[in-house]
């Protein structure tokens, strides 16, 4: 009995030393996750906060020609056209560029709408097709990537 009453003792603190290190390890995955869900939460959004601002240092700016009126190119009739265009320029720092170069611009525009015939430019394909040929048209002109969307604010055919 006497050997029953040291095993048992001895079993004991074996017992309450694997529950003191069970409880130990869950603390420490506990903490570790509660660190982990902290960073996650606080850093991580703050970053996405950062990456939205330097998504967006310059904002873009819209430069508007006078409306232009031109002869369509179509064989069986005489066709007009009155179009007012507004470029959106990549930063606002290339409007005075813009300034100086409207002659070259809107002679390249007029040469476009001229070329057109009503039976394209009804379609809304043909005004799609348009605005990427003037987009184009632009980039030449003001250097690659400054003109970012061409808006057709005013469009009468007759």
């Amino acid at each position: 009995m006497a050997e029953e009453k040291e095993g048992a003792e001895g079993g004991e603190p074996k017992k309450k030393g694997s529950k003191l290190l069970i409880i130990i390890i869950i603390a420490v995955i506990v903490l570790a996750g509660a660190g982990g869900g902290t960073y996650f939460f606080l850093f991580k959004k703050s970053d996405k906060k950062e990456e939205k601002k330097e998504e967006k240092p310059s904002q873009t700016v819209n430069f508007g020609f006078d409306p232009f009126v031109v002869n369509l190119s179509d064989a069986t009739s005489n066709r007009f056209l009155k179009v007012t265009i507004q470029i959106e320029l990549a930063n606002a720092k290339l409007v005075d560029i813009a300034k100086s170069r409207t002659p070259q611009m809107r002679d390249a525009i007029i040469t476009l709408l001229t070329s057109k015939s009503s039976d394209t430019l009804i379609a809304p394909e043909g005004k799609l097709q348009l605005k990427d040929e003037i987009t184009i048209r632009m980039n030449q002109i003001m250097g690659e990537g400054n003109v970012k969307n061409v808006f057709l604010t005013e469009f009468v055919m007759q």
